[in-house]
């Protein structure tokens, strides 16, 4: 009896000349050149583990708690950016008042510790189901309408929200701000920074992981669908509304717990700062410079682009040259990476990553004529193997 690796090969695979036959591997049947599922998923996991060992490691790296500062700024962007993507990057809504709802969450939960006496982390979660609360009839109003409307809508609500905020000011504080107490009082500031910078990385995870668990959903493929043709989706019998009404009331969740931990941080807060209308431009230039259809995408746009406000900040000071930055940054992505930093480099690495299979344009004749023989004598051997099994049964059958 032949063994495993002496077993014939099906007959639709003996007839294909050896370079093309099947390779048996682990019980899978791959075609030459071809590589197994796991070949190109331990490259991205490697470098995965890197950059989550790198991320870990930087505040025991960081020279000086301000190094650490910029860690934590660039870390929550990188929250409020992925959160902006569970509506830009899922259905094509270009949202611009994502701003207002971090501003609600920083609000919230400074007010419910000044005003309520919560601990500081109940209040942050508190003040995130309050948000998400307020963003269903918020979203119940702003996605029946789309394109240009949907963008003037989110704008109408950070300019509200901004005007409410300041002129309550026996409430918020207006213009004079809103000083929350720290979470760790008997902690010293580098230490501080320290653990708020593992607390905004958690928080990124979180937000990553729900973002990745929906793409591989149902609820995401109809998200999907809505992206590429809401009509045609609602024709097929996906719930259109239902379906951008929950992921906005997510999307508004995940922004206000990165609004009110920044709070807990930074400890005071300004209407003006909170609830400006660039905070949502942000978010969506570091998405879009990132990739919004990429699940890392937000993050490397909030590197870019945190990185770039925060060394303009330190080299100019309060000089409005950051905006400059920023609106440079914004004209390289729309002109020459459309999809993102993430897409472009991918097909800038299949286009060396080439593997062995080749048009036939690029197959010489020589080597299409090697080929050709190599079938016809195949088939030629099939044939007489034919007839012989053929009239071997005739000769037995006139016995």
């Amino acid at each position: 009896m032949p063994r495993d690796s002496e077993a014939p090969l099906p007959a639709g695979e003996a007839s294909l000349p050896a370079s093309e036959v099947s390779l048996r591997a682990g019980g899978t049947q791959l075609r030459a050149g071809e590589t197994p599922f796991w070949a190109g998923r331990l490259p991205r996991l490697g470098i995965l583990l890197a950059v989550v060992a790198v991320v870990l490691s930087f505040p025991s790296m960081a020279p000086s708690p301000y190094e650490i500062t910029v860690g934590i700024a660039i870390l929550n962007y990188a929250v409020l950016s992925t959160s902006w993507n569970f509506v830009g990057g899922f259905t094509g809504y270009i949202s611009l008042g994502h701003g207002g709802f971090a501003g609600l969450g920083a609000y919230g939960t400074g007010l419910l510790v000044t005003k309520t006496e919560l601990p500081p982390f109940a209040a942050l979660f508190t003040a995130a189901v309050l948000v998400a609360a307020v963003a269903v009839p918020v979203g119940y109003a702003a996605l029946r309408v789309r394109g240009a409307s949907f963008v003037i809508v989110s704008i109408a609500l950070v300019l509200i929200l901004l005007l409410v905020f300041q002129s309550w000011s026996s409430f918020t504080g207006g213009s004079r701000g809103l000083v929350v107490p720290r979470p760790f009082p008997g902690m010293l500031r580098a230490e501080h920074h320290r653990t708020f910078y593992f607390l905004f990385a958690a928080l990124l995870a979180a937000a990553l992981l729900v973002w990745w668990i929906i793409d591989r959903s149902r609820f995401g493929m109809g998200l999907k669908a809505i992206r590429e043709d809401e009509d045609k989706a609602q024709s097929l019998g996906t719930p259109t509304y239902t379906y951008k009404l929950v992921v906005f009331v997510v999307s508004a969740a995940f922004t206000s717990l990165a609004g009110g931990l920044y709070a807990l941080w930074f400890g005071d807060l300004d209407p003006v700062f909170q609830f400006s209308i660039l905070s949502g431009a942000y978010m969506v230039l570091m998405a879009l410079l990132g990739g919004v259809r990429h699940l890392y995408g937000p993050v490397l746009g909030a590197v870019i682009v945190g990185y770039a406000l925060e060394y303009s900040k330190v080299e100019f000071g309060d000089t409005p040259l950051h905006l400059v930055v920023a609106g440079l940054l914004l004209g390289v992505v729309v002109m020459f990476m459309p999809d993102g930093v993430i897409p472009a480099a991918t097909a800038l690495l299949d286009r060396f990553r080439k593997t062995g299979e080749t048009s036939i344009r690029e197959v010489t004749a020589a080597e299409l004529r090697e080929r050709r023989g190599q079938r016809n004598g195949t088939e030629e051997v099939r044939d007489s193997e034919r007839s012989g099994s053929g009239s071997g049964t005739g000769t037995g059958s006139q016995t």
